[in-house]
């Protein structure tokens, strides 16, 4: 076994338990196989100048013939293939090695282009530009111009597909040389075509303006002079859109937005563009629905303990607090106010109790002021004892 073999089963252990954890890949062979050739290339420019700088050119240049060509420099390029993860690549590797080793020592000079002999002579994983299949049989439309360079071939470049084309949204039919919807020819021969966008009102055409419509889009009508105009959904007899809507038209559609909060119907989008005005809201001489100010009514829709809050449209009735409406509510010594829904009430404060309709200081617990005074007055216990020796 070469020393490029050992190296590269060495390589390849390392990297296995990753490998083996890798779920099956649907990745084309030729597409691995083009990155293989590219990470080559990289090497090839990565390992160009290696071991070279010294300034005894002589030697550099004795050292460079034999280093460029050298086992040492494929195996450090092969090294570099592949990432450690990439199953497909690792593969292919370890599947093809002797071919890049016979590459590399006796096809290179003859056969330079290492993706020609390797992916598509080889190993026949890729076919030419412009072929596909097993066979490497011409995209329809040719090899040189596949789909008339118009559309895309199936398997293009690989040993899959069919042939077939994919079209350009511009272009339709097996050869991709007829236009499609929305498109007019502007130049077409046997193995050509160019189309070009119909005006935007046109589902089909024979040329660039809403006259040269053969069918119009949805939204757009033929008017007297046969040509496509934008038809106005807005002006029907029957709006598109909700009450609390106003529509707005636009080229061959249109919107539906919603109107301004003081209207419950309307024609725009401000409250000076109201049919009708919500609840709430009150048309001023100007034909503009304003807020009303419930508040502001003589006989108030709060209750006595309440007090009404005006906001657009509507108002709410909040509770007062008669513990901030000003003077001293709670009127004892040591006593707090306490606000509650539609009343107060007064409570002794902090550390303090009623006692017959007085607020005074709570008294401490008897056992503890014992204890506490049992400590202040007992003198201590001093320890005389002592050992006889």
């Amino acid at each position: 076994m070469s020393r490029v073999s050992l190296s590269l089963a060495l390589w390849l252990l390392l990297s296995l338990h990753s490998i083996l954890s890798r779920p099956e890949s649907t990745k084309q062979p030729c597409e691995t196989c083009k990155k293989l050739v590219q990470r080559f290339h990289k090497g090839l420019e990565d390992t160009a100048k290696k071991n070279f700088g010294g300034g005894n050119t002589a030697w550099e240049e004795k050292t460079l013939s034999k280093y460029e060509t050298s086992e040492i420099r494929l195996v450090e390029i092969v090294e570099n293939l592949c990432d450690s993860s990439d199953f497909e690549c690792n593969h292919m590797v370890e599947e093809h090695e002797e071919h890049l080793e016979i590459w590399w020592f006796k096809m290179k000079r003859k056969h330079s282009d290492l993706l020609k002999w390797l992916c598509i002579e080889t190993i026949e994983v890729c076919c030419p530009p412009g072929t596909y299949g097993p066979d490497c049989f011409a995209c329809l439309g040719g090899s040189e111009r596949p789909c008339h360079g118009n559309g895309f071939c199936s398997g293009d470049g690989t040993r899959s597909g069919d042939g077939s084309c994919r079209c350009k949204v511009e272009y339709s039919g097996e050869f991709c040389l007829e236009c499609a919807d929305g498109y007019y020819s502007t130049d077409r021969n046997d193995t050509h075509a160019f189309c070009t966008a119909c005006h935007v009102a046109c589902k089909t055409c024979t040329g660039a303006t809403n006259n040269d419509c053969n069918e119009c889009k949805e939204g757009w009508m033929k008017n007297d002079e046969d040509a496509c105009s934008d038809v106005d959904e807005c002006a029907a007899e029957e709006p598109p859109c909700k009450d609390n809507e106003y529509c707005l038209n636009s080229d061959g559609s249109y919107a539906c937005k919603v109107c301004h909060q003081a209207c419950k119907a309307c024609t725009g989008e401000s409250n000076n563009d109201c049919k009708e005005c919500n609840q709430g809201w009150t048309k001023t001489d100007e034909e503009t629905c304003t807020d009303v100010d419930e508040c502001a009514v003589e006989e108030t829709p709060c209750k006595d303990h309440e007090y009404c809050s005006n906001s657009e449209g509507s108002y709410a009735c909040k509770d007062i607090n008669e513990c901030n409406v000003g003077g001293k509510v709670c009127l004892k010594e040591n006593e707090e106010c306490f606000n509650t829904p539609g009343s107060y009430k007064c409570t002794c404060s902090e550390g303090f109790e009623d006692k017959d309709g007085e607020c005074v200081q709570k008294e401490t617990d008897g056992v503890q002021d014992k204890v506490e005074e049992t400590l202040l007055t007992e003198p201590a216990e001093t320890n005389n004892k002592h050992e006889d020796l």
